[in-house]
Parts: structure tokens; sequence; C-alpha cells
């Protein structure tokens, strides 16, 4: 009977403690920021911090916009990285050593070979995704075609012959 309460009033101290130190976490962080240092707001407004005091932050959200914020308002204070890639669409180069990601997927079930082969032969001709001309028809097949049409079997309502 014992055993319960004692397991119960155990995870409630886990989970305090850890409450406690995601808190402390976003404290220290809050306290480390400078002035140019993009952050994020709670809200998930992006901006660039201008002055830090005891409790607010001022905050550049771009020309000639201050907004004045609590310092509990800022959810992260971002790497210059990230701040630019997100707000500025500024990719950091990364990745200049890493492959090249094809546009289509046709080179992935080809062989180099192939794919050369393929996009010199795309760069030729171009692709009719339009409807192929069909031969004209005469307008005196018309009628045959009418015809034609009176010999199949009519569907009625409700009566069918196959089950």
């Amino acid at each position: 009977m014992l055993l319960p309460f004692i397991v119960l009033i155990g995870a409630m101290f886990l989970m305090t403690r850890s409450a406690k130190r995601k808190q402390q976490q976003a404290a220290q962080m809050r306290n480390e920021m400078q002035p140019g240092s993009g952050v994020r707001t709670i809200g998930g407004m992006y901006a660039t911090v201008k002055e830090v005091n005891e409790d607010t932050v001022l905050l550049d959200a771009g020309p000639g916009v201050e907004l004045l914020f609590a310092k509990n308002a800022i959810g992260a204070v971002l790497t210059d990285d990230e701040y630019n890639r997100i707000v500025h669409g500024i990719e950091h180069d990364l990745k200049s050593d890493a492959d090249v990601v094809p546009d289509d997927a046709s080179s992935l079930t080809e062989t180099d070979d192939s794919a050369d082969e393929a996009a010199a032969a795309s760069d030729d001709k171009s692709v009719d995704l339009g409807k192929k001309d069909a031969p004209e028809e005469p307008a005196d097949e018309t009628p045959a075609a009418e015809a034609k049409s009176d010999d199949d079997p009519k569907k009625t309502d409700g009566d069918s012959d196959a089950k």
C-alpha cells in the first residue's frame, strides 16, 4: 500500500526536476543574449536584438521597426547561419562537397551512359503532350457508324441478362 505512493512521489520529483532544468537553461540562454543576435519570439517572430535590459529586450524587426519585448518572450537565440537561412534565405555553403541531387528521378534508374544519352536526346526534340492528330473520317461514313451503334444491344433499367 505504501509502495505505489512512494513511486508516485518519485515520478513527480523527476518531472519537476527536469522542468526546472529546462527553465534554467532557457533563463541562461536569455541572459546570454547580446545585441546583434538573431532571435525567435515565442509567438514565432524573427528579429535581431538591438538592446538588452534587465527584464526587457529591444528587437529590430525591420527597417525602422523596433519592438520592446519581455525577456521571457524570447523563445530561442539563433546562430547567425540559422537566422540568415530562415530570414534572408541565405544558405551557408557547408554542402559544397556533397553530391548534387538530380532534378528528376530518371537518373536514379539509369546508368551514367544512358543518362547522358537521354539528356542529349531530350535536348534535341521537344515532347508533345497534346492529342495526336487522327485521320479525319469522311462524312459519308457517319451513317455507317450510327448503324453499328443500332446493332449493339441497349441496356434497360433493371433488366440485365448477366448475373
